[in-house]
């Protein structure tokens, strides 16, 4: 697969491979679980209603086309902002721009749901507090795990990923390291670390993706991924983004939302009507929060 950047580099060819898709199991809850355990991530292409997300992508560029963040009309980034002129508290504006109808509608709706049930093989619950990403060139997500930052209570925690819109290879959507679930190592190391708790350690691999596949004999998976697409993985699986660097402008927009069994108890750092986030800081603490120029050619 052509077009794939990390820290700036180039990804060979060989060291890029498809995510297989899973969408064909999803009448199947007993393949699609063995599937997640096979591969480590479940990609269902198409999954969720093409319409519906691309409302949600419509709904996230008014609010920051009303801060001058967004050309109007348009899904291009201006290269300037007035958010901190007209929003001067980031983390309320972002907490408004995340919970807005159209968006919720497509990271906790029905469909979700119906899938995360299936993995977890019984009722599940969303996190309220929901990771929106808008990506502008140069803007990338290192390569890590989820373990320290979601599972304080419990690790029966899963991670989907949605882009809000389509995302080809060159506006940086996820990638993950293949048979990364399988790193037994650098698993066992995380066992007990929790993110706020220990701070004399860190949450960094200590590379980029690339070099981390390299140094594991193995591949980063990825996709050209459409609005409707959508990706979910465990607490134990190495992921990231690839660079955006399509020169168009054009934004990248998608969603992070953890999913858990309803039964098991919830964290509320992330669950409740105003979730305080990993630090307690809320939907200020996230990158989102900060004016996209902040953000403009900034690896």
């Amino acid at each position: 697969m052509r077009g794939c950047v990390v820290k700036g580099r180039p990804v060979p060819e060989s060291l890029v491979g498809e995510l297989r898709d899973s969408a064909s199991l999803l009448d199947a809850p007993v393949e699609l679980r063995r599937r997640l355990q096979e591969d480590g991530y479940l990609f269902l292409r198409g999954a969720l209603d093409r319409d519906k997300v691309l409302a949600a992508r419509r709904e996230v560029l008014a609010r920051l086309e009303a801060v001058g963040e967004i050309a109007p009309g348009s899904d291009i980034f201006t290269g300037r902002s007035e958010r901190k002129a007209k929003e001067p508290d980031l983390g309320r504006f972002w907490r408004s721009v995340s919970e807005g109808p159209r968006l919720r509608a497509t990271t906790h709706g029905a469909a979700v749901e119906r899938i995360l049930g299936a993995v977890a093989d019984e009722p599940v619950r969303g996190m309220d507090y929901v990771f929106l990403r808008v990506g502008v060139p140069g803007r990338a997500t290192g390569v890590h795990f989820d373990y320290p930052f979601f599972t304080r209570l419990h690790d029966r925690v899963w991670t989907v990923w949605t882009p809000i819109g389509d995302v080809p290879v060159s506006r940086g959507p996820v990638v993950v390291v293949e048979n990364s679930h399988r790193f037994k190592d650098l698993i066992d190391d995380l066992v007990g670390f929790d993110i706020v708790r220990d701070t004399h350690r860190k949450a960094d691999l200590g590379m980029d993706a690339m070099e981390l596949a390299q140094a594991r004999g193995t591949r980063l998976l990825t996709a050209d991924f459409r609005a409707g697409d959508v990706v979910l993985f465990g607490m134990y699986l190495a992921h990231g983004s690839l660079d955006h660097h399509d020169d168009s402008g054009v934004v990248r927009v998608s969603t992070d939302v953890r999913w858990q069994p309803a039964r098991l108890p919830t964290d509320p750092r992330y669950f409740g009507d105003n979730p305080t986030g990993t630090t307690g800081a809320g939907y200020a603490e996230l990158n989102g929060a900060k004016p996209l120029d902040v953000n403009w050619h900034v690896r």
